[in-house]
């Protein structure tokens, strides 16, 4: 028995945080598609062409504890506008949403694109102040010396990447939920999350 759950939006909007939380209460599998994109920005600074590191991605390169800095989180975005690193991912992707057990996917184009027959289909955004804040805050908890003005820019940017690129551009699915957390607690989001998901499952 295989149920999808797709889980898109921009960065920083909490779709991680709740995509965790909606995995671990239906005790279903889940996969940050970001990550995918992560190791293979990882991969290009080190010096790896994009398309072959994308094709030569293990599940070992996922589990690195160096994918969240702003650097990779930038070099990520650039490799995904990338037609032929996306289509190199594309099985990788499917083939966990139709593992035995469930599976909860998020990105940004699960379900538009890997996803498209997602039994549930969610997109999680918040203004764009809020998620820069969040990611400031994160990043200043982790140590790292940053400047609000400039992580706002950041999150701007990737977002125009992100919703202008020609190739899987990100927006919500037709049929999705939409949730917007700018002002909702953690737990009101997976509470949403779930209760969304549970109109679905009927």
């Amino acid at each position: 028995m295989s149920f999808a759950i797709a889980i898109d939006g921009p960065a920083a909007a909490g779709k991680g945080t709740i995509s965790k939380a909606v995995a671990s209460h239906f005790g279903f599998a889940h996969l940050d598609t970001g990550l995918l994109y992560r190791a293979v920005g990882k991969k290009m600074l080190t010096g790896l062409e994009p398309v072959e590191a994308a094709k030569t991605l293990t599940p070992e390169d996922l589990e690195r504890d160096d994918l969240r800095t702003p650097e990779v989180a930038q070099a990520a975005s650039k490799v995904a506008a990338i037609p032929e690193v996306r289509a190199a991912l594309v099985d990788f992707q499917r083939a966990f949403a139709r593992r035995a057990g469930g599976a909860v996917l998020d990105g940004r184009d699960i379900g538009t694109v890997i996803c498209p027959d997602a039994e549930a289909k969610l997109y999680v955004t918040a203004s764009a102040e809020v998620r820069a804040k969040r990611r400031f805050d994160e990043l200043s908890a982790k140590g790292m010396d940053v400047v609000f003005e400039t992580v706002l820019q950041d999150v701007k940017e990737r977002d125009a990447r992100d919703m202008n690129r020609a190739d899987a551009p990100l927006k919500p699915a037709q049929d999705a939920v939409q949730i917007d957390t700018s002002d909702l607690s953690i737990d009101a989001a997976v509470a949403a999350a779930i209760q969304a998901i549970e109109t679905r499952q009927g």
